[in-house]
């Protein structure tokens, strides 16, 4: 947590963990937005584990570095957040992903995973239902900040 925040009674930090009812909380330190930043992964009996990640992952993008550093995001992104459970739900802090999936598109531009939820979105927002959430395992297939370690990084 951030000692800036005025009404903040109890901080987090990286890995701890709370109980809302009988969901599990885990708290993760995901700086670079802000310095900061905690994600929050809860898991519950019956469901498929979520993780809200705020300003940090967007479906298809990352957010804007404010505070942080780009190893901070690699870290975040990469070293914490990808290795979660590829059926954990990704809800992220705002409704970015058509734009983002403009810049999938752009580095990646015959990604068939990209195309696809390129197609998805655009049916569900002309529906006018949200595009969120996504899961961390359509993350790594389309999201060009999860796909650091692919061989067109290194390219680009």
């Amino acid at each position: 947590g951030d000692d800036r925040i005025g009404a903040l009674n109890k901080t987090v930090a990286h890995n701890d963990t709370f109980n809302i009812g009988s969901m599990k909380v885990t708290c993760f330190e995901t700086p670079c937005h802000t310095t900061g930043h905690i994600s929050y992964l809860v898991e519950g009996e019956g469901a498929d584990p979520a993780v809200f990640t705020g300003d940090t992952l967007f479906a298809a993008g990352c957010g804007r570095f404010f505070e942080g550093t780009p190893p901070q995001m690699y870290r975040a992104l990469i070293e914490i957040l990808s290795t979660l459970p590829d059926n954990t739900r990704v809800y992220c802090g705002h409704e970015y992903t058509a734009q983002n999936l403009k810049f999938a598109k752009h580095v990646e531009p015959d990604n068939p995973a990209v195309l696809a939820m390129i197609e998805e979105v655009a049916k569900k927002r002309a529906a006018g239902e949200p595009t969120i959430p996504t899961t961390i395992g359509q993350e790594k297939t389309f999201n060009p900040f999860m796909r650091v370690k692919e061989k067109w990084s290194a390219e680009v």
